[in-house]
């Protein structure tokens, strides 16, 4: 089962966990596990658009939007990592 890392402004979402397993044959599966198990984590990571435009998943060093997007394929000892886009000037 993929082990996904949590950032710390979700860990409210996963009762303070910093990683939390979850399933699906792709990212887009993975995230609507991750929903049921933890809900609200969803529209912290997506909108109407896809992934929210700070928010980067990773499956292991890759960042899906250079993948495969949401149906980016995952087999089970894949390691996602939720990343929050840090801006600054």
């Amino acid at each position: 089962m993929p082990l996904v890392r949590i950032p710390t402004p979700l860990r409210t979402l996963t009762g303070s966990k910093d990683e939390v397993e979850a399933t699906g044959a792709t990212v887009a599966e993975l995230i609507e596990d991750l929903e049921k198990r933890h809900p609200g984590i969803r529209d912290r990571l997506l909108d109407e658009k896809g992934v929210r435009r700070f928010v980067n998943i990773f499956v292991g060093d890759e960042d899906i939007r250079f993948l495969e997007g949401l149906k980016t394929e995952l087999k089970a000892t894949d390691q996602i990592s939720i990343v929050p886009a840090i801006a600054g000037g």
